[in-house]
């Protein structure tokens, strides 16, 4: 009986699953398989955003993610990437349900790459207009073509992905003298277009730090691209998009932090940050530049994802718009703050989310890694 389900009703049926029991699901038959191909569906709207793991340096040819409601950990073959397996891969963040890589072959400038590590599609992007290396990137979400369309008539098409990447600083190769020279110029991509154009400048002191102190840790705010820079003392380093212009931005406790990273909670701009001893905490810019305490790791959680070491050195963080989570390697685990369900709207809480050591009973190595928050899905985008 299900075999000979018409294809509307099946896809129906499909819509409403998570992503990896559609997978499942399509595993199944032929027919399932075929439905599920021809009827692209997103899911991103019904569940909640996955967490994925991807490794630091690219002689894995597998990340692993981690679905929020069930608690299971997946691995996710990345082996069809180039430069995977030689050390010429390594992730740099997320944008809608993609993952911008930079790769790097010999004797050759990175290139950035973006991949859907579910349907094994990816797409070099163009080359840039000023050649660099280690330059600090900044990722910018926009809306999709079909974003204002109605969610509840489950629509099959897979709209195109609206977003936009800025490049700022890095080296290059001086024109007159041949020596590598920092780079003071920013590049703007828009998917719309697939080109690279140069968007602006940067003073030189910035451009310094942006390619030697910049872990590519960066959010965009009320216009604003932000990156966190670790030079001598943290700080941020803004780029207002609108009138073409930077500015420095202090953040609390910059000389004592042991670990600091930018994040977007309720829309606004959040730091997370601990300090040799203490508990990590979240501070929120509000007016006037004013950073305010918003939250505090407790002292249980704190204790069991420090240890013995007590020091936070070596943690990372990473957000969507409803839950922060700390982490520091795939096998550790991790805190995260997160905010409560509809009838608690507003509020947030602590939990602690194991780490992956196994996936279906079989031990993985234990990795560092880069950390993405992204819907994941199944369905093939006309991007690539």
């Amino acid at each position: 009986m299900w075999r000979d389900l018409p294809f509307d009703l099946l896809a129906n049926i499909f819509y409403f699953l998570s992503p990896d029991s559609l997978a499942c699901a399509r595993s199944t038959c032929r027919q399932w398989q075929n439905c599920a191909k021809t009827r692209p569906l997103s899911h991103s709207k019904h569940y909640p955003d996955w967490f994925m793991a991807l490794p630091n340096r690219s002689n894995t040819q597998f990340c692993y993610a981690h679905n929020p409601i069930s608690k299971n950990w997946y691995s996710i073959p990345i082996d069809f990437l180039p430069g995977v397996g030689v050390g010429g891969v390594k992730p740099l963040g997320s944008v809608k349900s993609l993952v911008l890589f930079r790769t790097t072959s010999l004797n050759t400038y990175p290139h950035l790459l973006l991949c859907n590590p579910f349907t094994k599609e990816y797409k070099q992007l163009p080359k840039l207009n000023m050649s660099r290396t280690n330059p600090a990137v900044g990722l910018i979400a926009l809306d999709d073509d079909d974003d204002d369309d109605d969610d509840d008539d489950h629509s099959f098409s897979s709209s195109f992905p609206s977003f936009k990447v800025y490049v700022a600083g890095g080296m290059s190769d001086s024109p007159t003298s041949g020596c590598s020279a920092y780079e003071s110029t920013l590049e703007m991509y828009d998917s719309h277009y697939d080109t690279w154009q140069i968007v602006g400048s940067l003073p030189m002191e910035f451009a310094v730090r942006l390619t030697v102190w910049t872990p590519n840790d960066n959010v965009y705010c009320n216009g604003v691209m932000y990156w966190i820079t670790s030079a001598r003392a943290y700080s941020l380093m803004g780029f207002d998009i609108s009138s073409n212009t930077w500015r420095e931005l202090r953040v609390p406790m910059a000389s004592e932090l042991e670990f600091a990273s930018i994040v977007l909670r309720n829309e606004k701009l959040t730091l997370v940050g601990g300090t040799c001893g203490d508990c990590a905490s979240v501070w929120e810019l509000g007016q006037g530049d004013t950073w305010v305490l918003v939250g505090k790791v407790p002292f249980e959680l704190k204790k069991k994802f420090l240890g013995e070491k007590g020091s936070w050195v070596s943690t990372k963080c990473v957000s969507s718009n409803g839950a922060i989570y700390l982490y520091r390697d795939l096998e550790s685990g991790m805190i995260v703050w997160k905010e409560k369900e509809e009838e608690e709207k507003g509020k947030w809480e602590w939990f602690w989310n194991e780490g992956c050591s196994s996936v279906r009973g079989r031990k993985v190595p234990n990795l560092q890694i880069k950390g993405v928050i992204f819907p994941p899905n199944l369905s093939p985008s006309c991007f690539f």
